[in-house]
């Protein structure tokens, strides 16, 4: 795929839909994140990015609300939502999709996405059982809609896990190695979704992942941390030719 820094463009002059200010995390004395400070638009995508060991994880996970930070903010739609565990920040409209497989195995894909939307009291049966057949259709699962979760390929288990974090309609998407475990064909159709949920669903995505390649290709802006901070922001194009990020990330032979 080519870059989208043309693409759809951000809602101008709207708040940012994550503002995280300071954030500082310490593990036996060293500190892993140290002040580090993003934001996330209306309808924008941007990537978590750095080496292993540069406090992208943590980093990702205090965001996430799965560890506290020992300073900082975490600010989601002008409100803090710093000391709110997981489940309360996504009533606020964070929604996560973790690394590893968070579908019911044992449930066919349908179920899957009813047992999540079974919890949406502000729908009716008829809503719920509506939105189930629309994100099936939408993202390409409806021929396996009768099949046990356990059986989909990588890029079907990828599409289900994202259709489920939709059902809670976010406005805020975290993905933690979307492009993990999946071939490259499931890797193009992947980032395609992504884009959908920014052009089509309006959400705001903050993507961290290894595949810095792929990552690059469809994000808005990214940040580079190293060493636990922020080192550089802006644009992929930018990034990959930054003499900083060639020397420490991406090699002198990466290209786009």
């Amino acid at each position: 795929m080519e870059s989208t820094q043309e693409g759809f463009p951000t809602d101008q002059g709207a708040p940012p839909v994550l503002e995280v200010e300071g954030l500082r995390k310490v593990y036996s004395g060293r500190p892993v994140v140290e002040s580090v400070s993003l934001t996330v638009g209306p309808r924008e995508v941007v990537g978590l990015l750095g080496p292993n060991g540069a406090g992208k994880t943590t980093t990702f996970y205090m965001i996430a609300g799965l560890i506290p930070p020992d300073a900082g903010r975490v600010v989601m739609s002008k409100r803090s939502v710093t000391r709110l565990p997981m489940h309360k920040r996504a009533r606020r409209g964070l929604g996560y999709l973790p690394q590893e497989e968070s579908i019911f195995r044992k449930l066919t894909v349908e179920q899957n996405l009813m047992a999540v939307l079974e919890t949406r009291r502000d729908l009716s049966r008829k809503q719920r059982r509506s939105r189930c057949s629309e994100l099936l259709e939408r993202f390409g699962i409806e021929g396996v809609r009768s099949s046990s979760a356990l059986t989909l390929s990588g890029g079907e288990k990828r599409r289900l896990t994202i259709a489920r974090s939709l059902c809670t309609d976010p406005s805020l998407l975290m993905l933690d190695e979307p492009f993990s475990g999946v071939d490259p064909i499931a890797v193009g159709d992947i980032q395609e979704i992504i884009l959908q949920l920014r052009d089509e669903y309006g959400l705001a995505l903050l993507i961290t992942d290894h595949n810095v390649r792929e990552t690059l290709q469809i994000v808005d802006r990214a940040y580079l941390l190293l060493e636990g901070r922020v080192v550089l922001e802006g644009p992929s194009e930018q990034l990959a030719n930054d003499p900083v990020a060639r020397r420490h990330y991406l090699g002198e032979n990466f290209s786009m």
